[in-house]
């Protein structure tokens, strides 16, 4: 069994690696961005009751994210913003 922090680092890269997955900029920065903000703000946790809340309820956010994701490629447009940098 993995250990609570191996456990934490994994859904943090991939909550980063599916949140970069967006077809939108928007919808992209945003959940990077949350994704974060919400690691960074639980980090200094040390209770393990917590800690297990919170990994059951990443678990549960990173499925929305992956779906959502996945959606956003289906549909997307082609169009960039002027804020991306263009892909080469």
């Amino acid at each position: 069994m993995s250990t609570p922090n191996t456990k934490v680092l994994s859904l943090y890269r991939n909550f980063i690696r599916h949140g970069h997955k967006f077809s939108s900029y928007n919808f992209r920065d945003y959940t990077v961005r949350r994704s974060r903000d919400a690691f960074r703000a639980n980090m200094t946790e040390t209770s393990n009751e917590k800690i297990a809340a919170f990994i059951a309820k990443a678990e549960q956010e990173l499925a929305v994210v992956k779906r959502q994701a996945a959606i956003s490629q289906m549909y997307t447009t082609g169009e960039h913003l002027v804020v991306e940098a263009p892909k080469l």
